[in-house]
């Protein structure tokens, strides 16, 4: 019987889902090694958000516009960064920011494009699903019926890049429990890597 998490949307070139990307014990080492590290309240243009962050390899600060070296991706993400990187057929070391978002009940994302600096993104969500939403940026084009709402199940991995990175926004709605995602994003000047 097919369910709402096996039909998919007609998504924007450049995004798509892949669901069960990774195993049940992949999962469940990543949250044991995030449960290992500081995580941080998400300040964002002065406003605390819900969610607690911790980010590796490329910050980008939001108050200068700037993206700047921060701390070494720690190796114990490495087997994540191969995996994904296989995927989409690129070099694992393309991967430049690895950022871990851990999201508490309620928590949002509101609508949004990543930072300027940052090409294709690539996110793992662990411990429970969430509600994922596109809409065009074009402001002329935002209308309830341009809202693409899809459930991205545990475990699964979406990329953005192309036409749905510079084209299209995302959010997340409340989350109802628990969440985690490790975000992987590479460089617009450094594909060639």
């Amino acid at each position: 019987m097919q369910t709402l998490f096996d039909v998919q949307p007609a998504f924007p070139p450049g995004f798509s889902y892949h669901p069960d990307f990774i195993t049940e014990q992949e999962e469940s080492d990543l949250c044991a090694k995030i449960q290992g590290i500081e995580l941080n309240n998400m300040i964002f243009q002065g406003f605390e958000a819900k969610r607690k962050t911790a980010s590796f390899g490329y910050d980008y600060s939001f108050d200068k516009r700037k993206v700047s070296k921060g701390k070494e991706i720690p190796q114990i993400f490495d087997f994540l960064i191969e995996k994904v990187a296989r995927h989409l057929s690129i070099k694992p070391l393309v991967f430049e920011e690895l950022l871990i978002t851990e999201y508490p009940p309620g928590s949002v994302i509101n609508w949004h494009r990543d930072a300027p600096p940052f090409d294709i993104i690539a996110g793992i969500s662990l411990l429970s699903d969430c509600v994922f939403r596109l809409r065009p940026h074009e402001k002329a084009k935002q209308n309830r019926s341009n809202i693409i709402s899809f459930p991205v199940r545990r475990r699964s991995l979406y990329i953005i890049s192309g036409e749905a990175r510079s084209e299209w926004q995302h959010s997340i709605a409340p989350v109802k429990e628990t969440r985690y995602s490790v975000t992987l994003r590479t460089l617009r000047d450094k594909l060639t890597g």
